[in-house]
């Protein structure tokens, strides 16, 4: 369903049920898990695999597959596009296909011009996002399965509901790690009273409906 994040994704959900992050849904998609600390409800979190499919398909429609390697995020429904398009004007197509997909809230268009990434990039890139999850799941100041992560051509996007706190020391984590080039927050900022908020509503929640919320 996915080209190169689901391989990503693949090596960071392994990552996170090792600590038990991890929590399957009877019933849900094929392939579909969702995380029990991520501060984004189950609803929210099965829809985001939806949106990225839902791209992943717009743009097969809109662009030759050989002329572009895309990797394709979404979070609260923001969806973020990074890799590489041969073409300005196929750059332009790819952000526009994403943004008239259905319950897409955003683009963030971080696509590049050039030719598709090789294997060997795509792999780096692959064992580069595990040690950054690693690093992160073990950081001080870095709440468990919290940050999502997105690496392509050595930069790494950090994305999550976090104070600033948090994104700074998510931030500075991942910066240290051995072959990062840079790293781009694109957090969604919390206060400290909103995450209160949030961790009381959760807390208050019936087990039952849970899987239910698109909040």
């Amino acid at each position: 369903m996915k080209r190169v994040i689901g391989t990503i994704a693949a090596v960071v959900l392994a990552t996170a049920a090792m600590d038990g992050c991890v929590v399957p849904l009877v019933g849900a998609a094929a392939g579909a898990a969702v995380v029990a600390s991520d501060r984004r409800s189950v609803g929210v979190q099965l829809e985001d695999e939806q949106v990225e499919a839902r791209v992943h398909r717009a743009l097969d429609d809109r662009i030759p597959k050989n002329a572009m390697s895309i990797d394709v995020t979404s979070y609260g429904r923001k969806v973020l596009l990074t890799g590489l398009v041969r073409t300005q004007q196929m750059r332009s197509d790819a952000e526009a296909a994403a943004a008239h997909a259905e319950n897409v809230a955003q683009v963030i268009n971080e696509l590049t011009v050039g030719e598709p990434a090789s294997l060997g990039d795509r792999t780096d890139d692959t064992l580069l996002a595990g040690k950054v999850k690693t690093t992160l799941l073990g950081a001080d100041g870095v709440p468990g399965g919290v940050v999502a992560t997105t690496v392509n051509q050595g930069v790494v996007y950090l994305l999550g509901k976090v104070t600033p706190t948090e994104g700074e020391a998510a931030a500075k984590a991942a910066s240290r790690v051995s072959g990062v080039r840079r790293v781009v927050k694109l957090f969604e900022l919390m206060t400290d009273q909103e995450l209160d908020a949030l961790k009381k509503s959760q807390q208050a929640a019936p087990s039952g409906n849970k899987n239910q919320s698109a909040n």
